[in-house]
């Protein structure tokens, strides 16, 4: 995948890039394999907002992607595809049976590749193994945490892991974050990394390409009313004193993971700050 600019012809379009979408061979998705998807506004059941600064945005449809990997035999690449609903490229895959199914895209995966899952599958990007199948040293992504669940770490555009080692039932996974964490040797990860990885470069360049992902403006605490946020009011530029959220949560510094949490003894080496 490459950028490709905007013309100059405004202000707002000056420094924008888009993506080139070189690496897209299907414009349309399998519609089969598609439901669709309705917006919440950062609203939870109650219609209370759960979630600040969400709304709008363009309509999608949800493609359902095959977390799990389950499926046996081959399955050929039959188009790369655009998903709104992720910063990742997905793979649509053809077995031999005829079932088409969704998968991300790693980064050397292309059009007619046969993609592999189970314990004897080559070591090659897009094929799917258990960790205790795959040697120390290479770089994985759509990590499981528990054994059959499917997929839940390192799903994101031009995110990879690395596997340090095998140690009995478990294995120590290098997280995106910096986090080493045990994992046991049963759960699948897809071998290389997530594709699309310049898409930290796009540069979106006006506050209405924001809009269309269903993002709102995001307003600061310190210029916020006293009864609205705990940084707000002041006679003039307050600065509001220490950062925290408009419940009280400390922003910077304060550590909100539980203490006592069950998987806390998982990790081997905290992320780096």
């Amino acid at each position: 995948m490459g950028l490709k600019p905007q013309s100059n012809r405004t202000p707002s379009t000056r420094h924008m890039t888009v993506s080139d979408w070189d690496s897209i061979t299907k414009s349309k998705p399998e519609k089969k394999l598609t439901r669709g998807k309705s917006s919440t506004g950062g609203r939870n059941n109650q219609g209370r907002i759960t979630t600040r600064f969400r709304g709008g945005g363009h309509k999608r449809r949800y493609r359902q992607i095959d977390f799990k990997r389950q499926k046996a035999g081959a399955g050929e690449v039959l188009g790369i595809e655009y998903d709104p609903n992720r910063t990742a490229r997905i793979a649509l895959l053809q077995y031999e049976d005829g079932e088409k199914l969704y998968i991300l895209a790693p980064v050397g995966l292309n059009v007619g590749d046969k993609v592999y899952n189970g314990p004897d599958a080559p070591l090659k990007p897009g094929n799917c193994l258990p960790l205790g199948s795959i040697a120390p040293g290479m770089n994985v992504h759509n990590i499981e945490l528990m054994p059959g669940k499917g997929g839940a770490l390192v799903r994101s555009a031009g995110q990879q892991a690395t596997i340090r080692g095998i140690e009995g039932d478990y294995a120590q996974v290098r997280l995106p974050s910096g986090e080493v964490r045990q994992i046991h040797v049963k759960c699948i990860a897809t071998i290389g990394q997530v594709g699309n990885t310049d898409h930290n470069n796009v540069y979106l360049g006006k506050a209405g390409r924001k809009r269309y992902l269903g993002k709102r403006p995001h307003v600061r605490g310190v210029v916020q009313n006293p009864v609205d946020h705990p940084m707000g009011g002041g006679e003039g530029r307050a600065s509001g004193g220490h950062a925290k959220s408009p419940w009280g949560q400390l922003a910077k510094g304060f550590r909100t993971r539980h203490k006592k949490k069950t998987s806390s003894k998982f990790i081997v080496q905290r992320r780096k700050k």
